[in-house]
């Protein structure tokens, strides 16, 4: 039997996409970053799904493709240079899973982050793009002022969503001290 140990907001995420990707199903990746959420989405939609990645940051898309490839997962997955307030104009059917992953690059410039008004635009569209009972992990980075903001926002946005269209789920760790990052679940009903 498989230990569960609580570790980390990414963690939580991970769980949930790993309970509700299918081979065959496609999810999106709306911040690329270093290509692990990617790498791990391609691992559980198999060979006939697809992911979907957005970044920004042509080196993040670059890191992302580098890893997709040693892993010999590239053919699943489509990237795209682009923000994730854009994912309405690339992904225009309902999908199984979209992954947030918020803040800024591990390892790049730290005065480029994720912003409330895109983040807004690209979850607002991520909601409608969901399929029934396909689930929206977002994890958020208070540790910074952007960061603050997009968490702030998250809350008003998530809690104003009608319980019979979605669940909502906001895990903190009560003790990790400020900055921690936080996850949200979203599903959306059937």
């Amino acid at each position: 039997m498989e230990a569960f140990v609580l570790r980390s907001a990414r963690q939580l995420a991970a769980d949930a996409q790993r309970r509700i990707l299918r081979e065959g199903d496609t999810a999106v990746d709306c911040t690329l970053g270093n290509g692990h959420d990617t790498c791990y989405l391609a691992s559980l939609v198999g060979e006939t799904g697809r992911v979907i990645g957005f970044d920004l940051q042509p080196d993040a898309v670059a890191r992302t493709e580098e890893r997709l490839r040693e892993a010999g997962l590239l053919e699943r997955c489509e990237l795209r240079c682009a923000g994730h307030e854009r994912i309405a104009e690339f992904v225009t059917r309902p999908v199984r899973c979209i992954v947030f992953n918020l803040g800024w690059l591990p390892g790049g410039d730290k005065s480029v982050t994720t912003l409330w008004p895109t983040t807004r635009r690209a979850v607002t569209d991520a909601l409608s793009l969901l399929a029934p009972m396909g689930l929206l992990t977002l994890c958020a980075y208070p540790g910074h002022a952007a960061g603050e903001e997009e968490l702030r926002g998250l809350r008003e946005l998530l809690a104003s969503l009608r319980p019979q269209d979605f669940n909502v789920l906001h895990q903190r760790f009560l003790n990790a001290g400020p900055g921690a990052p936080e996850c949200f679940l979203v599903q959306r009903q059937a």
